[in-house]
């Protein structure tokens, strides 16, 4: 399986605005992006589906979309509503596709020290 890393700035994430931003910004989410979490996931269902043209950091057909979050500690402690909200809707997004007899498109690596 293809996996592509993307480092997710997550220090710039400060409420839910910013939140948008940053994804949007990393990623390249089309201009229509809802900025809610069900435009988030509509978004990251098609990661490994170039031609919809819904990230523009999309990966190969079967491939894998990891996220990495540096000082994601920090992240949860600092926006814990938004951090819950990455891990449920990446999980989300992965059920989903699993439902429709797909494969996993998503995965987290979270680093950092947590208590």
């Amino acid at each position: 399986m293809n996996t592509t890393l993307v480092v997710i700035p997550a220090e710039l994430i400060v409420d839910w605005d910013s939140f948008h931003d940053v994804f949007a910004d990393v990623l390249g989410f089309p201009s229509f992006y809802g900025r809610n979490m069900d435009a988030w996931i509509d978004c990251m269902t098609s990661a490994d589906e170039p031609r919809e043209k819904m990230l523009v950091r999309a990966v190969d057909p079967g491939g894998l979309l990891t996220l990495q979050i540096d000082e994601a500690a920090a992240f949860a402690a600092r926006c814990p509503e938004q951090f819950n909200a990455l891990v449920e809707c990446t999980a989300f997004v992965n059920y989903r596709r699993i439902e429709v007899g797909g494969k996993p498109v998503l995965s987290l690596l979270l680093s950092g020290n947590f208590p």
